[in-house]
């Protein structure tokens, strides 16, 4: 089969898996529905890499579907684009999703919702597909829309708890915030470039004697940034993903490591060629402070936190804000090596919370857990080798691709480099405390969930396997040169080729010998905080305090840096006021008098045209009198003259 056959087939299988189980699911066994949903992913996954191998060496593919609008002026189609960029990410949506969904079937398999589960899941998967294989910003806001309803169904999937529609409809929200930012740059750029094709974009640009200017393009990056503020969850535009934990566990980890959160990123570096232009220095500094902050500030907030997912979510958002400050340096490739590596960890730690959540009998309190690891050994064991990836342990995939972001920071920032590393080892220390108070000391559950506690079936252990020997293996995909002669930075030479069929290569200028000397610094920073962690958490025995013993700068953490209580404060609280008291004054006001005066005049309109009809025969006589008398003279003065 030949590329332009397989796009296709690899967007619509997961909408036809939608399609069948949201119309036959319920009619349907649990294991067919789970079957169907997962196989199409599973084929929709080996077409990508069929596909994949298709574009390795820089050639790219158009596949026109249709056309959406068409004018004498402009076009609008639906196309998809297989590229460098777009050919990765489908690997990463379709292969880490696939192992979600495989997840599921045993997580999700007493639930009553188990159908229309898995046509949210595949629909969701659909929308992320849209969204990275388009070849216009058309298609991209389109996919980025699909993703954003999908996530308002998915946190509010068990909508019987009011805090779950609360949830999601946070979510939802905050989204359309930063959407408005996205929606006004494509406007800009429609209204310069009169195309939102990313090609016909980037030929236009590098085009010798295209003339912008700066502020337009400053003003186009920013919007296009504040649109991945929202999905990206950065300052100020985060608070929302820590609450979509409320939907099932599969959910967060595709939110968090395949789909949403990474569209931020993508629609960067697929506009690179807008963000090297002159005009977009401002916003890249922007991007690089606001991800700084964000990266440090979800870091703290992570550090009191004791529910086991709200402390992946928080870590999350914390390694989208490294991701930000590379894309502020212009690191694109260190960016994607780490949404990949991050891909594979992140999946495998939110499966694996989802793991434990399902021994503890949904309990998510890590203050009542402990001494897992003998009850259930192949989460504990996967799950500690998710915690080194992302703690920067050397030889895992995250020491590899953090500190290539960090080594890039050494070169043209040293205040970035020193918060990253701060950053780092924050990450450190909340993952180690996680992970030893889950795992160690004695079990602190009930007697029922004690005796409760049990490995999940081969549908949830196979895929933590699988994430757990790529959190492993998957540096080797961008492994510095300082290790290998001459080295691979095989993403490097892969992505070199081009982006977004822009002809402008990723500038990546960290010297190898020192990126070595970082990587060491960085590595040993990560082993001793481990070993202290483990001093205090398991030879101490230390347990996270007490909510309400906790004060200073560790109350500001639990309590999450108070960002839902200023935002409620500034925000919320007055809009719905000025709402309340616009409701009042329309509906008790303008239209009860509206109403009423209407009926008032109609009544005084009725009382007026009665005393005419009087019903006698002689004012009815003098009534045509008169108008005969007016005909007369409006015929003299108009038709006479």
């Amino acid at each position: 089969m030949s590329v332009s056959q397989i796009l296709p087939l690899i967007l619509l299988l997961p909408l036809m898996g939608a399609f069948i189980n949201g119309t036959i699911g319920k009619s349907l066994s649990k294991v067919m529905v789970g079957t169907i949903a997962t196989g199409v992913m599973a084929v929709s996954f080996v077409l990508a890499v069929m596909a994949f191998m298709s574009v390795q060496h820089g050639e790219s593919v158009t596949v026109h579907l249709f056309t959406m609008i068409k004018t004498s002026s402009f076009s609008l189609n639906a196309r998809l684009f297989a590229d460098n960029l777009s050919m990765w990410m489908t690997l990463i949506v379709t292969g880490v999703g696939t192992l979600i969904h495989l997840f599921s079937m045993g997580y999700m398999k007493h639930d009553a919702g188990y159908y229309k589960f898995f046509t949210y899941l595949n629909l969701f998967i659909f929308a992320m597909l849209v969204l990275v294989l388009g070849s216009n910003y058309f298609m991209l806001f389109f996919g980025w829309e699909g993703v954003g309803i999908c996530s308002y169904l998915l946190i509010g999937f068990w909508y019987q708890d009011f805090k779950n529609t609360l949830a999601a409809r946070k979510a939802f929200i905050m989204n359309r915030i930063g959407d408005l930012g996205l929606l006004i740059g494509l406007f800009l750029i429609l209204g310069k470039f009169g195309t939102l094709e990313y090609g016909e974009v980037a030929n236009a640009v590098m085009t010798e004697g295209f003339e912008i200017s700066e502020m337009l393009i400053f003003g186009i990056t920013i919007c296009l940034f504040i649109g991945a503020t929202g999905k990206s969850a950065q300052i100020p535009l985060f608070t929302w993903l820590p609450d979509a934990m409320a939907g099932p566990t599969p959910v967060s980890a595709l939110i968090h490591a395949a789909t949403m959160v990474t569209a931020g990123i993508f629609l960067t570096v697929r506009s690179n060629f807008l963000f090297e232009l002159d005009g977009a220095h401002l916003t890249k500094d922007i991007m690089l402070y606001v991800g700084l902050a964000t990266s440090i500030v979800a870091a703290f907030i992570a550090m009191r936190q004791n529910d086991i997912k709200k402390v992946l979510a928080y870590s999350t958002v914390s390694q989208l804000g490294m991701l930000f400050v590379a894309l502020g340096m212009g690191a694109y490739t260190a960016a994607m090596f780490h949404v990949t590596t991050h891909a594979f960890f992140k999946a495998l730690l939110f499966l694996g919370s989802g793991s434990v959540i399902h021994a503890m009998s949904d309990e998510q309190d890590i203050r009542k857990m402990g001494g897992l690891r003998k009850k259930i050994p192949i989460t504990h064991i996967t799950f500690l080798i998710g915690t080194l990836a992302i703690s920067g342990i050397p030889l895992l995939s995250g020491f590899y691709s953090k500190d290539e972001i960090i080594g890039h920071a050494f070169e043209s920032h040293k205040f970035v480099y020193f918060a990253l590393m701060f950053s780092s080892a924050l990450t450190a220390i909340y993952m180690f405390r996680l992970y030893f108070v889950t795992f160690f000391g004695t079990f602190r559950g009930t007697h029922e969930q004690e005796h409760h506690l049990h490995e999940g079936p081969a549908s949830m252990t196979l895929p933590l396997v699988i994430l757990a020997i790529l959190s492993i293996f998957g540096g080797l995909l961008n492994l510095p040169g300082v290790f290998l002669h001459n080295g691979t930075h095989w993403l490097s030479h892969y992505y070199a080729h081009n982006v977004s069929g822009s002809g402008i290569q990723m500038g990546e200028h960290a010297d190898p010998n020192t990126t070595l000397m970082l990587m060491v610094a960085a590595g040993a920073m990560a082993v001793i905080i481990a070993i202290v962690t483990y001093i205090v958490y398991v030879k101490k025995n230390s347990l996270p305090a007490a909510d309400e013993d906790v004060k200073g700068l560790a109350k500001a953490s639990a309590m999450k840096l108070y960002f839902d209580e200023i935002y409620d404060f500034l925000f919320v609280r007055p809009v719905l006021w000025i709402s309340e008291k616009g409701a009042h004054y329309f509906e008790g006001v303008f239209l009860h008098r509206s109403v009423v005066g209407i009926g008032k005049v109609i009544g005084k309109s009725g009382d007026l045209v009665r005393k005419i009809q009087t019903g006698r025969t002689d004012n009815y006589i003098l009534w045509m009198v008169f108008g005969i008398i007016g005909l007369i003279v409006y015929y003299i003065i108009y038709y006479k003259n």
